[in-house]
């Protein structure tokens, strides 16, 4: 399945917040910054979740103490 037409998991704003583990601002802030997309159906913001899961997945990690 090419790209273009893949299925996009979209929910709302609150939805991709439980998801995300971030609040309301943070969404935005992410959204703004184009870490995370987002469209709108209507009047209402929707987030892809494919998003959310790739922005954690870019992530650094915290290395190890010695």
């Amino acid at each position: 399945m090419s790209e273009d037409n893949k299925r996009r998991r979209l929910v709302s704003v609150k939805e991709a917040c439980r998801y995300g583990r971030f609040g309301h601002t943070k969404c935005y802030d992410y959204i703004n910054a184009g870490k995370i997309a987002a469209y709108k159906r209507g009047r209402q913001t929707m987030i892809d979740l494919d998003s959310i899961d790739a922005f954690h997945a870019s992530l650094p990690p915290i290395p190890p103490k010695v």
